[in-house]
């Protein structure tokens, strides 16, 4: 039996493999689950895991920094992942184990498998440290792109192609120059977290705009932007004065 900790910022992901290994597997207790980066270190310094089910993307900090910061780490790494590109390859060559999102319950029990053929308990030093060189190298090379999570997979897009996004509870909506827009089952603070702050403003509770795309300001029973597709966007009182400055400048 190896006892596993199970990482995601997405709860229902976390869920979801939750019942892929209690349903597949009688070889695995899980010992914790969470969503919280912070919470998650405290865990595997104190419970000392066999196994880690990482999730790498993740808002605030990502899985490589999480990892760099835990004490104790001799433990098998899992790492569940939407990427199916740069990441991946970095992974293969470092021999680090990984399941693509959505996770297939026959390449979650090949893992599970070699967790316990091996039970070596890896150390994770030199090897990760190469593999996290290898990645940040990597994604470097797609700074210019802002990455979105939707449906299950990662969509890159420059960032003059967003015009704005909507908030709307947990779900925020980008929408493009295109005419495409994107559902997404995050907050809005966690899918703009990574975008420019010199080229996005927050105008409103519900509204993050591209500022190359305002066309005019327009007052009228309150102030709102029209974009260059013709959208009108409210602008709310606390913003005003903040966004006349950025635009003039």
């Amino acid at each position: 039996m190896i006892k596993v900790i199970l990482i995601d910022d997405e709860i229902n992901a976390i869920k979801s493999l939750e019942w892929e290994l209690n349903n597949f597997s009688d070889k695995v207790e899980i010992i914790g689950k969470y969503t919280s980066p912070e919470e998650a270190i405290i865990a595997i310094n104190e419970l000392q895991p066999d196994c880690v089910f990482l999730d790498i993307e993740m808002p605030n900090m990502d899985g490589f920094q999480l990892l760099s910061k835990l004490s104790f780490r001799k433990f098998d790494l899992i790492i569940t992942t939407a990427y199916d590109n740069y990441a991946i390859k970095a992974f293969k060559e470092n021999a680090i184990d990984y399941l693509l999102k959505p996770v297939d319950t026959d390449d979650l029990l090949e893992a599970i498998a070699r967790v316990l053929k091996n039970r070596k308990t890896q150390t994770i030093g030199l090897q990760l440290q190469k593999m996290f060189g290898e990645v940040n190298k990597a994604k470097k090379a797609h700074v210019s792109k802002i990455q979105l999570s939707v449906s299950g997979k990662l969509i890159f897009v420059v960032p003059n192609d967003i015009l704005y996004c909507k908030a709307d509870g947990n779900y925020t909506t980008v929408f493009l120059r295109n005419e495409k827009k994107h559902l997404i089952s995050k907050k809005i603070k966690d899918v703009t977290a990574s975008f420019s702050d010199t080229d996005f403003f927050r105008v409103h509770k519900s509204y993050y705009v591209n500022l190359s795309a305002v066309k005019e300001i327009v007052k009228n029973e309150g102030l709102y932007l029209i974009l260059d597709n013709g959208q009108d966007i409210p602008v709310s009182r606390t913003k005003k004065e903040e966004l006349i400055n950025r635009l003039s400048n």
